[in-house]
């Protein structure tokens, strides 16, 4: 069985196909790791005031609370069959999803969460508790969307940035568990102010510009290829928008890697244009990796 100490891998669940699916993509995670899985479902009910005990004469079973209960045994159960050898328990917390899982963030080694849930906002490409999660948890989140795959790479947006450099070390992290190969993409159109009150020429000569950003990614990348030498690296430079770069290049990959926020003239969101639109339309599981000391600040 695999070590039942450390931090944890957490899930959240909500009964969602969804969620199963991260469930699934958790327990091999944690299995990778030697390290426990917890599965956390967040009880809203509680907080509205509605009864969540069976009324008198309700079948066995019956009842809000022991639904959670359910939804929590199923997820175990499914956790079991993906990866029988790792520890796992499971936790009804009351509470709303969004700061549950923020709290479990704390002691976590990762969060996995499906890209969507039961919610009244299922519709949506990503649902709101996902992109709150990614923005604010204080470990890696790892979003499950597309369809999970064993083969192919894992690609890491690179940009020289703080979250960049612990985007490429988790991605060095995952592609050595995974016995896979690393793409380290940057991308670029032109040059963007990276601080208030930065003043840009006029002219830009790019032949430059695309060497400085090649000796960027190369240095973000030097120091980690040389701690993983069992991990194949391939270097990518492209002209081009950076978030629609890693989408194209998640149709191939078994995970997307980018940090919760970059250099660009955005950076000070929560989650940079980059990140959130990675998340949106991938079609691969993509992981969200802030740095600490921005999300300690938060």
């Amino acid at each position: 069985m695999t070590s039942n100490t450390g931090a944890p891998v957490v899930v959240g669940v909500d009964g969602s196909a969804a969620a199963l699916d991260a469930v699934r993509v958790a327990a091999r995670e944690a299995a990778q790791r030697q390290r426990p899985l917890r599965v956390v479902h967040a009880f809203i009910w509680p907080l509205t005031r509605v009864p969540v005990d069976p009324v008198p004469g309700a079948p066995a079973g019956a009842g809000l609370r022991n639904q959670a209960e359910r939804y929590v045994a199923e997820a175990i159960a499914e956790a079991g069959k993906a990866a029988p050898e790792v520890a796992v328990t499971g936790v009804v917390v009351d509470g709303a999803a969004t700061p549950v899982l923020l709290d479990e963030s704390r002691d976590a080694a990762l969060v996995v969460l499906g890209h969507r849930g039961l919610g009244g906002f299922a519709g949506l490409l990503i649902g709101s508790v996902t992109v709150q999660v990614s923005a604010h948890a204080l470990c890696p989140v790892l979003v499950v969307r597309g369809e999970p795959r064993a083969d192919g790479p894992v690609v890491v947006g690179v940009d020289g940035s703080a979250n960049s450099t612990e985007a490429v070390a988790f991605a060095f992290e995952e592609a050595s568990h995974r016995g896979a190969p690393l793409i380290a993409v940057q991308a670029w159109l032109f040059p963007s102010p990276v601080g208030p009150g930065d003043i840009l020429p006029l002219v830009y000569d790019l032949d430059a510009y695309a060497a400085e950003e090649e000796r960027v990614l190369a240095e973000s990348v030097a120091g980690f290829a040389e701690r993983y030498p069992d991990v194949p690296v391939r270097h990518r430079l492209v002209r081009g928008s950076p978030a629609r770069v890693l989408v194209d290049e998640s149709e191939a990959a078994q995970l997307v890697v980018v940090g919760a926020r970059g250099r660009g003239p955005l950076s000070g969101l929560l989650l940079g244009s980059v990140s959130h639109a990675v998340l949106h339309h991938a079609h691969s599981p993509v992981a969200i990796v802030r740095h600490p000391k921005r999300a300690d600040a938060s």
